[in-house]
């Protein structure tokens, strides 16, 4: 599984990566976590607010941050 967090690098991208991380923590889950920071490389997942969490090249949330518990329901 690959999950993606897109985002610019701010506070709220920060977190949801942090949240994500923990999520896969708590599952126990074979994942790898990948930061998309690029502008170009986000727009083309069709992303107008950051963060982003994508999760195998599947838009999954967009302009807010998940919290543990909501990522987990999505893996």
């Amino acid at each position: 599984m690959i999950i993606k967090v897109l985002g610019s690098g701010c506070t709220n991208c920060k977190r949801l990566e942090e949240n994500t991380k923990k999520a896969v923590e708590e599952l126990n889950i074979d994942a790898t976590i990948e930061k998309v920071t690029d502008i170009k490389d986000i727009m083309k997942y069709g992303v107008m607010r950051t963060p982003a969490l994508v999760i195998d090249e599947k838009v999954k949330s967009y302009g807010r941050v998940l919290t543990t518990e909501e990522i987990k329901k999505y893996l």
